[in-house]
This record gives C-alpha cells, structure tokens and sequence, in this order.
C-alpha cells in the first residue's frame, strides 16, 4: 500500500517561497512509470495541477506556473519537494502530493495539508 504525506508550513508571508515535500511510503517514487505529482485545491475553487517529477527525475510544470514552481526529489529519502516563489495571496490553497500512472490516473493522494499565504 503506498501512502504520501505532505508536510511544510502552514503560512507564507507574501513574495516569500512556498515549500513543501511530500514523503512516500511503501514503493519507491524512482519505480517505473510513475508520475509523482503536486496538485492544490485554491479555496471555492478546483482542482489546479502543478507539475510532476517522474520516476526518471524529468519534471513538467503547468504553464500558468512555470516560471514560480520547482519539484525536485531526494531518493535517499524517497521524499519530492515543492517549491513556488514569489508567493501572493491567490497561491493560498490546499496542497496535495499524488502518485500518477502512465494512464494519468491519480491512484494514490495524499491527506492535503492547508497553506495561507498572508502577512
């Protein structure tokens, strides 16, 4: 059973950078073919997708965030990280770690944990 837990700061003040990892549990994310991916959920609003590092350490950002977002991985720890800078208060939301198949099905998600972005 794979399980995903995010972890990192519950407030980031304005134009500081958002960081947060995600540590998995029962597989490992250098494991063929999957997709390990931040998902948030901005507050009376959707699903956003921001990116994903892949079993390989390749990485793909949504557009809309391209030039704020970085994922990066430590196997050692078999943790991926978020971070997006410049943070305003439309990043506030609840983020999420999944893991994506090669069909693009979120299988496995993490709890979701709050960030408010606020002075």
């Amino acid at each position: 059973q794979v399980q995903l837990q995010e972890s990192g700061p519950g407030l980031v003040k304005p134009s500081q950078t958002l960081s947060l990892t995600c540590t998995v549990s029962g597989g490992s994310i250098t494991t063929n073919y999957y997709y390990w991916s931040w998902i948030r959920q901005p507050p009376g609003k959707g699903l956003e997708w921001i990116g994903y590092i892949a079993y390989s350490g390749s990485t793909y950002y949504s557009p809309s965030l391209k030039s704020r977002t970085s994922i990066s991985r430590d196997t050692s720890k078999n943790q991926f990280t978020l971070q997006v800078s410049s943070v305003t208060p439309e990043d506030t939301a609840v983020y999420y770690c999944a893991r994506v198949t090669v069909t693009l099905d979120c299988d496995y998600w993490g709890q979701g944990t709050q960030v408010t972005v606020s002075s």
